[in-house]
């Protein structure tokens, strides 16, 4: 099980920062608010579950803010991924059955349940940004598991 999260989250990572780039790329969809509030919601929502995994505090406040410049936005998706994927990697099977605290939905839910959401939870998000991307007149990257699979390549970040 270890190794499909460790894969579902390295695919994540890439396709984050593939959406990323055709966002940066494309100046309509750059000063799209709608797409970028929503980009903004899929990095605090994994950003909110990796500090429930690793118990530390998250400042709610602070983290709901957007991003000054898209930038800033891209910097918090590769450390976000970069500390979420060394989070999992760093994972054993028996740990993935040890629950974590969820105050807001008042639930415990075990680890493995936790990282599926995150990822499914980014998937439905990312679907969505590819439709307005598409809307905008842009033409959205494929960024489908399946053929990430054949090649597994790495994030290619757009540049700041």
């Amino acid at each position: 099980m270890i190794t499909l999260f460790q894969s579902l989250f390295s695919h994540q990572a890439w396709a984050d920062a593939a959406i990323l780039s055709a966002v940066q790329s494309h100046p309509e969809s750059l000063g799209d608010e709608w797409l970028l509030k929503n980009l903004h919601h899929v990095v605090t929502v994994q950003r909110v579950f990796l500090s429930r995994f690793l118990g530390r505090p998250f400042d709610k406040a602070k983290e709901s803010q957007p991003p000054g410049a898209f930038d800033e936005l891209i910097r918090l998706f590769q450390t976000t991924h970069e500390e979420g994927l060394a989070f999992v990697n760093g994972l054993s099977e028996s740990e993935l059955e040890r629950r974590f605290e969820l105050p807001f939905l008042q639930t415990e839910p075990t680890l493995a349940e936790g990282l599926t959401q995150v990822v499914m939870h980014s998937q439905n998000h990312r679907g969505q940004c590819l439709t307005r991307l598409r809307e905008n007149g842009a033409k959205p990257p494929t960024l489908d598991y399946i053929l990430w699979t054949k090649n597994r390549p790495s994030p290619v970040w757009p540049k700041s």
